[in-house]
């Protein structure tokens, strides 16, 4: 046996257990006598041992068909009168579009144009006229739309979020449509569902002028002030939110309250200079999820790509209503279907109920092994121990965030990694029993306990991975915190013993092994 390989092997083993250890330090040490050097906050506890706010969302991707077919068909109206194919109007019901042409005649020129321009629709039906065209999306186009809308969803949700100032917020999409959402810390589920599902769809419409053009009735928002009201607005949609760069929040003056100031896009502040010099002396109103906010004159051509949402509101419900806007609006209507709030003493009963359900687990399986295996028992105790040290500063490398299932894996680590050991120690046990010499003994017992050791944690990982990538939530907190224990439970339980024998033998000093 080479004394110099055992050295460094010996050495690596320290350096590793060093390492872990200093990054655990935050965990025990007051937050007033932390160095700067080591990290804030390693192990980060999630929803029920740390309490917040649970909510279970449903995307309506159904609706998000639908308002993806309607915005199809103001696109095929507006193309269809670019291209002098006469239409009378394009009707949108559900996720049907009807096409009314001026004439029979243009049905060739028509047919061309939906296959060239639009071949994610197909024609459903003729009616009673080939003038009149019923259009429909395609299956495969409608799962697209359904698919798309749920990604845009979870990615509008964890930007609010995130301007929100949540620390380890967990979302993830749970199901076909649902999204799961947890929040830490949060104890005030009534504002993050507001900001969650707030669809956030901006427009901008002029007010009507009496001069026939199509028009539609809008209540005035709460916030908008002068009480309750109604405006008769052009139905046309002048801009959308897809104009906006940013937003925010702008102090009181002295005639009214917080505001917030919308930073327009290269093209949304050319498209907003032109709307307001073509429309000076007329009311534009704001309109944020088909309630109007504002609607002030346009006394001037408006340059400089900035524009204001005014309105009675309080520095809270600003700051909310700018992180919406610049977050993006939702592709399709949510609403709640679960939620559940988990106080902070409740988080603390988990947690003292989890280290109690540990430290009894633990503290007998080590008494267990002691009684047992006798000195061979205590080297397993101290490899369990660093078993635990390793996992701890591996979830807290990683960020991952510790929950109850969590803790219940560490102690089925627990149970694991002893059972590795065991093996060992039986093996070793039958080879002293043949008559062998302590190092032949423990070469071999080595050597064919880890045929099995390696089998049985191989197909375990394998199990938590599958249980991490189709679990939710607190199933995969406890993935998590398997497949690390499995892997440190490999290093500590059979390298790390076999690093103490063969540093014995090394240097001669094992004339029996204590087992």
């Amino acid at each position: 046996m080479n004394p110099g390989n055992v050295n460094y092997r010996l050495a690596a083993l320290l350096a590793a257990t060093i390492g872990a250890i200093v990054y655990l330090l935050p965990v025990v040490l007051p937050e007033g006598s932390r160095p700067s050097f080591l990290p804030e906050d390693p192990i980060h506890l999630g929803l029920d041992l740390r309490g917040g706010t649970h909510l279970l969302f449903t995307v309506e991707v159904d609706k998000a068909v639908e308002n993806n077919v309607g915005r199809t068909g103001e696109e095929i109206a507006r193309e269809l009168r670019d291209d002098d194919i006469g239409v009378k109007s394009v009707d949108h019901a559900g996720t049907t579009l009807t096409v009314h042409l001026e004439s029979a005649d243009q049905r060739q020129a028509f047919d061309e144009f939906v296959a060239t321009r639009f071949p994610s629709l197909e024609i459903s039906s003729t009616g009673g006229s080939l003038a009149d065209i019923e259009l429909s999306p395609t299956k495969r186009e409608i799962e697209q739309i359904k698919r798309l809308a749920l990604e845009q969803s979870l990615e509008t949700i964890r930007n609010r979020i995130d301007q929100f100032g949540v620390a380890e917020p967990i979302i993830q999409r749970q199901g076909a449509n649902d999204i799961v959402v947890q929040l830490p810390g949060v104890q005030d589920p009534q504002r993050a569902k507001e900001l969650i599902g707030k669809t956030a769809v901006l427009e901008f419409q002029l007010t009507d002028t009496g001069s026939g053009v199509e028009t539609m009735t809008l209540p005035a928002s709460p916030n908008a002030g002068g009480g309750p009201r109604e405006y008769v607005l052009e139905k046309k949609v002048q801009m959308t939110g897809a104009a906006v760069a940013d937003a925010r929040v702008r102090p009181a003056t002295q005639l009214e309250g917080p505001y917030v100031e919308l930073i327009l896009t290269d093209s949304g502040a050319a498209d907003f200079e032109a709307l307001t010099a073509e429309n000076v002396g007329r009311n534009m109103a704001i309109v944020l999820d088909g309630k109007v906010f504002s609607a002030p004159v346009i006394r001037e051509r408006i340059g400089g790509g900035r524009a204001s949402i005014t309105g009675s509101f309080d520095i809270k419900e600003a700051r909310d209503l700018a992180i919406v806007l610049r977050a993006g609006a939702l592709p399709a209507p949510i609403k709640i279907i679960e939620e559940r709030t988990v106080g902070p003493s409740l988080g603390r009963d988990s947690i003292r109920q989890g280290v109690i359900s540990l430290a009894v687990g633990g503290l007998l399986v080590v008494l267990f092994m002691a009684w047992y295996y006798r000195g061979a028992g205590i080297l397993a105790d101290a490899a369990l121990a660093l078993n635990v040290i390793f996992l701890m500063a591996l979830l807290a490398a990683f960020g991952a965030t510790l929950t109850l299932p969590g803790i219940a894996g560490i102690v089925l680590t627990i149970g694991m990694a002893v059972d590795a050991n065991v093996l060992i120690n039986e093996r070793v046990r039958e080879e002293l029993r043949l008559g062998k010499t302590p190092r032949a003994a423990l070469e071999a017992g080595y050597e064919r306990a880890w045929a099995a050791i390696r089998d049985s944690n191989i197909t375990t990982f394998v199990s938590g991975l599958i249980l991490f990538q189709f679990g939710s939530g607190p199933v995969k907190g406890f993935a998590v915190t398997l497949c690390i224990g499995i892997a440190t439970t490999v290093v500590t339980a059979v390298f790390g013993t076999r690093i103490y024998y063969d540093f014995r033998l090394a240097r001669r000093q094992l004339q029996r092994v204590s087992i």
